[in-house]
């Protein structure tokens, strides 16, 4: 081989690789690759499992949400980054972004020091937004066979309409027939059960006392909602664990269904802090999204799986490979809707 065809196969292989990294394919900005699998990650094994070790990772700046270290009141950043991974009937993501607080304390029940009892709530919270008491939360919004116009322009603030009585707008679409698949992942909520909550967006305008939450709707499938909250009773909180554990004293700030007895004051000491909810398994249609969530260090990690295809016209339907999908992603501090998102679409392929 001369110098000059020498020159010219070293110059190939460097764009090769460039072009094509241990082989895979060329991405575009802002896509997310699914590596193709044969063996299923174990989602409680979180980033460690070695499916993800051979995954191409899409790291997203998120801006303008609560807390994530700002000072009260101030607006706070971060970065996502995401893994994909697919067999032949399931999708597999993996979610993690830095986040300085493992928000768990979702409007406890507190004993104060006289024995009544107080629920913990955000002083500022005019109506639907706190960001004192709440949880860590995400969640992403998939077109559904690409019907929500403007898209691919805007993103999720195609769907965004500031005002209406909320500090960061309500979600709908602009017409009839323009649907989104919504993934809600609610730390306290839906995630000790193992579940990302399955809803979806529609046209539905904002009204107050007939749509408060407009286009933003639940799957069917779970009758009584995610969670129920119950009040006190006598200046006692209803319901404990039957653990009887505190709070912050190594029980929970949620109970789950079936583990709620009858409130023993007596088991409790001015300090102690007990759950105001019970929390449900997500059923049918709603159910369709897993996940295993973890906090370490500052990282929260999430590990989702759902089927490809479900069939429900709720759900985005990943049935052509080698279609690409828009999503938009956000990511919620200890905060009820002030989150922090990134303004530009992002897309899921499926490598082969």
């Amino acid at each position: 081989m001369n110098a000059k065809l020498s020159a010219l196969a070293l110059s190939t292989l460097a764009l090769g690789l460039l072009g094509c990294q241990s082989g895979r394919e060329t991405v575009a900005p802002n896509t997310l690759s699914a590596m193709a699998t044969q063996a299923a990650p174990d989602l409680n094994a979180g980033a460690a499992d070695p499916v993800w070790l051979g995954a191409r990772s899409l790291t997203v700046e998120l801006t303008d949400g609560a807390n994530f270290g700002a000072a009260p009141g101030a607006k706070g950043s971060t970065k996502v980054s995401l893994k994909a991974a697919y067999t032949a009937d399931m999708l597999y993501l993996l979610i993690q972004y830095a986040d300085p607080t493992n928000s768990v304390r979702r409007g406890p029940y507190q004993k104060q020091a006289d024995g009544s009892w107080k629920k913990l709530t955000d002083p500022a919270d005019k109506g639907g937004d706190d960001n004192a008491y709440y949880e860590d939360k995400w969640a992403m919004i998939w077109p559904i066979a690409n019907s929500i116009k403007n898209f691919d322009k805007e993103g999720c603030a195609a769907m965004c309409h500031l005002g209406q009585t909320k500090p960061y707008g309500n979600k709908y679409t602009g017409s009839e027939g323009e649907l989104g698949d919504i993934w809600h992942m609610k730390g306290q909520r839906t995630a000790p059960n193992g579940f990302v909550d399955d809803q979806y967006v529609d046209h539905t305008r904002h009204d107050p006392k007939a749509s408060p939450n407009a286009g933003r709707k639940s799957d069917p499938g779970t009758t009584g909602g995610e969670y129920n909250g119950f009040k006190l009773v006598d200046g006692k909180p209803q319901y404990m664990s039957r653990d009887a554990k505190a709070a912050n004293a190594g029980g929970t700030y949620y109970i789950k269904r079936g583990d709620e007895v009858g409130f023993d004051d007596g088991r409790f000491k001015p300090g102690d802090e007990v759950a105001s909810f019970i929390i449900n398994p997500l059923q049918g249609d709603r159910g369709d999204v897993r996940v295993a969530v973890s906090w370490k260090g500052g990282m929260h990690t999430s590990v989702v799986s759902r089927k490809l295809v479900t069939g429900s016209k709720f759900d985005v339907q990943f049935n052509d490979l080698a279609a690409r999908y828009g999503f938009g992603f956000a990511a919620f501090d200890n905060a009820q809707v002030r989150h922090a998102t990134s303004d530009d679409p992002m897309y899921l392929v499926f490598a082969k």
